[in-house]
């Protein structure tokens, strides 16, 4: 996302006092979109026309694509955190508020999840991703995983970071084989980690 001579001539201002966040949480959403659809290296036009707005809105929020990159990440992530309570909350049971939160994560992973790679071997921003997005996510996934095993009386055989490192690794390459079904399989591995034996 490399600044035009009119970019350079307009530096990006600070986001103004009072201005609703909802504008922002657009462009990532749109920017998320496209990344989906056409990869992280998707032209700014493309994003600015999934928003409905002008590419310079683009650059006065974001002026570089790292920056669009990380803050998608992150939006992304933050998604995945606050819908774990919501499920919780909302679900018929625990068990189906972790299943449905798993199915959520394996979408981030299968299709947002390369948004980490975009950094262009920037290993120091990847490892703050990283950090990032296994504290933000473990204790979401551990107060689900909790809650799950003590509605069905079973006893834990491992924990948050396990279950998702463990859901990362069966969702490796499921972006590059349409065959490969990492969603059933990440509900089949759940299943087993619901049913050992009694507390």
């Amino acid at each position: 996302m490399a600044e035009t001579e009119s970019d350079r001539s307009h530096p990006a201002r600070p986001q103004q006092v009072g201005r609703p966040r909802r504008s922002q949480q657009a462009l990532l959403d749109a920017a998320a979109a496209v990344f989906v659809t056409s990869g992280v290296d998707a032209p700014v036009r493309e994003i600015a026309v999934e928003a409905g707005v002008g590419v310079g809105t683009i650059y006065r929020h974001f002026p570089t694509r790292p920056e669009l990159v990380v803050a998608v990440y992150r939006h992304q992530v933050e998604a995945c955190a606050e819908a774990g309570p919501r499920l919780l909350a909302e679900s018929s049971t625990p068990e189906a508020a972790l299943r449905a939160w798993v199915a959520l994560f394996v979408e981030f992973l299968v299709t947002k999840h390369g948004l980490a790679s975009a950094l262009h071997g920037d290993s120091a921003g990847s490892d703050a991703l990283h950090t990032y997005f296994v504290g933000r996510l473990m204790p979401v996934c551990g107060d689900l995983l909790e809650a799950a095993l003590e509605s069905v009386d079973a006893a834990p055989s491992v924990d948050a970071y396990n279950v998702l490192k463990g859901i990362g690794n069966l969702c490796i390459g499921a972006a590059s084989d349409a065959r490969y079904e990492a969603g059933a399989l990440v509900q089949l591995f759940i299943t087993g980690v619901l049913s050992r034996g009694p507390r």
